[in-house]
């Protein structure tokens, strides 16, 4: 079963699928039931450092963070571990040591594949170190949400790209971890109206800007609040609804 929003939030119009692969987050749950703090490690590439942003402040775990604050309505600390131009051995190597750390995260959101995708990756090697980290992250006691790949109007293998796009949810579904799938997303604006998905992006036209990383939160805290308490529904995000 896929999630797609069907009603219009602020910033983020139309239909937009949201997860690929669904979870529970059991632990997670437990800590905001207990009243506890919640750390969240956000990793990954460009996108998750806030490339195409005005300003950091507009990254997406900024704005992730003060989203999930109101609507948890305690502590949430989101530390932004992303590295533009980064592959996923890269990244791999950097969520272990953070896994190593006393203070380690309760959740991993990891973002992961874009330049994988676009820079000739190797398929199965992807897959491997994917399911490596998750397992890393699970054995640690930490929970995982997977984001999978940027849509863009220039890709230039999209056979490729979206081979790449579906390892993610692959490797989600074996692991039993929820995917954020920005991919069917941003491609879904860009079907329904291709100057809302020119409005979700920087000048560069391959990145977020300000308006995209705004809706990629709120979609991400309206995803998460369905996991950690499913009869409810984030103060700032729109509703989803399961569909086939």
């Amino acid at each position: 079963m896929s999630s797609s929003v069907l009603a219009d939030g602020a910033g983020c119009p139309g239909a937009k699928p949201v997860l690929s692969v669904q979870a529970k987050m059991e632990r997670l749950a437990s800590r905001l039931k207990k009243g506890e703090p919640v750390r969240i490690l956000a990793i990954g590439s460009s996108s998750t450092e806030g490339i195409g942003a005005s300003s950091p402040a507009f990254s997406y775990p900024v704005q992730l963070q003060a989203d999930l604050t109101r609507v948890w309505k305690g502590t949430v600390l989101i530390e932004n571990a992303g590295k533009g131009g980064e592959t996923i051995p890269e990244t791999l190597g950097r969520l272990e040591a953070a896994l190593l750390k006393e203070d380690k995260p309760d959740l991993v959101i990891w973002q992961v594949g874009t330049n994988d995708a676009v820079r000739g990756g190797d398929e199965g090697r992807f897959s491997d170190f994917l399911r490596q980290g998750i397992d890393a992250a699970q054995a640690a006691g930490t929970e995982v949400l997977l984001v999978d790949q940027q849509y863009f109007p220039a890709i230039k293998d999209l056979g490729r790209y979206e081979r790449f796009v579906s390892l993610v949810s692959t490797a989600g579904a074996a692991e039993k971890v929820p995917v954020f799938s920005r991919y069917r997303l941003m491609k879904a604006w860009g079907d329904k109206a291709p100057d809302t998905l020119s409005s979700m992006l920087s000048g560069d036209g391959f990145h977020m800007g300000d308006r995209g990383y705004d809706c990629m939160a709120q979609l991400l805290a309206d995803s998460l609040q369905s996991m950690v308490a499913p009869s409810e529904t984030p103060n700032r995000a729109v509703t989803a609804a399961a569909m086939p």
